[in-house]
């Protein structure tokens, strides 16, 4: 897989049992297909050392899922991939159906403008918070801002177009 064309659908927070398998924090909205019987995912530990996953098991607990991958037998293997993102490949990536969703992977890097036509920076990332989400920018001037990501605030998202048009209030970009 290129790493051009991954995102991240998970992260170990650490591993659970003796027998290998790890308590990952969902970061996809399809996590019964991502980690479905037999799907692969790229590993990414703290080390940088990539390595691809089979799905042998996974189950809901507390909040999280409880996956076992075939590569990971045993709890010593599964402490070495505490912290380690789970990318997917972006074309395996099923349709929104919704004009007004988006993938994270779309909105990043698109230029912003304001209504006027004043560019303001760069979408680096996406935040996602229990009060919703956030445009993170990066400033063409320098420094970061940060917009909530909603209609009133964000009135076009551009993907084919490489670009978001803001119309903050006051203050929120200064």
């Amino acid at each position: 897989m290129n790493a051009v064309n991954l995102v991240v659908v998970g992260r170990v927070a650490k591993a659970h049992g003796i027998t290998g398998e790890l308590a990952v924090d969902v970061r996809t909205d399809s996590p019964e297909r991502r980690f479905a019987l037999g799907a692969r995912v790229t590993a990414r530990p703290r080390d940088g050392v990539e390595r691809t996953l089979t799905v042998e098991a996974a189950r809901k607990h507390s909040g999280r899922l409880l996956v076992r991958f075939t590569e990971v037998p045993d709890r010593d293997v599964a402490e070495t991939m505490r912290g380690a993102l789970l990318l997917a490949d972006t074309a395996a990536l099923p349709p929104t159906g919704d004009p007004d969703e988006f993938y994270d992977h779309e909105l990043e890097g698109l230029a912003a403008f304001l209504v006027d036509g004043t560019r303001v920076g760069t979408v680096r990332e996406i935040t996602h918070g229990p009060g919703g989400e956030l445009l993170v920018l990066d400033r063409d001037g320098g420094g970061e801002v940060l917009v909530p990501f909603v209609r009133e605030i964000v009135p076009e998202v551009d993907v084919r177009g490489g670009r978001v048009v803001l119309d903050p209030p006051e203050g929120l970009i200064e």
